[in-house]
């Protein structure tokens, strides 16, 4: 019996689950907005909820605790200084998923997993950031040459 007993295997074996919810926490609180199967997105809710929380509580244990399961220390940054000041009034419910159709491949039911009031110049901003920087580093190649 599975009598309470939380979360899916997802067909993989704990270690990869661990890891791969650290890595979808991480990609969710960076950039705001995910796309990922609805299983996957249903349960890595759990997860983001825990992280928002801990940098709501903001003490340098909870920057250890988070920065043990995050393994980034820019993502943690942003979650203890952007992130908490943003859900200091919300008492939990920090990210919502959207259904979005199903994959192509093999017509899995795929959702979009976001931070309720999430900030859309998030998405995609480091990528912007990278391409101005080797766009301005060929102009300047290009001037000197």
């Amino acid at each position: 019996m599975r009598h309470r007993m939380s979360g899916r295997k997802l067909n993989r074996t704990s270690s990869h689950r661990k890891a791969m919810f650290a890595n979808m926490t991480a990609s969710l609180l960076l950039h705001e907005q995910i796309s990922t199967t609805k299983p996957k997105a249903k349960d890595l809710r759990t997860f983001v909820d825990k992280m928002i929380t801990l940098g709501k509580r903001g003490d340098l244990h909870a920057r250890r605790q988070a920065m043990s399961f995050l393994q980034d220390k820019a993502v943690v940054t942003k979650l203890f200084d952007t992130l908490a000041d943003r859900y200091k009034d919300r008492h939990g419910g920090y990210s919502r998923v959207l259904a979005d159709g199903y994959r192509y491949g093999d017509a899995a039911p795929m959702a979009v997993i976001e931070l309720v009031d999430r900030d859309v110049e998030a998405k995609g901003a480091a990528d912007k950031a990278r391409v101005e920087a080797e766009a301005e580093a060929e102009e300047k190649e290009g001037v000197s040459a």
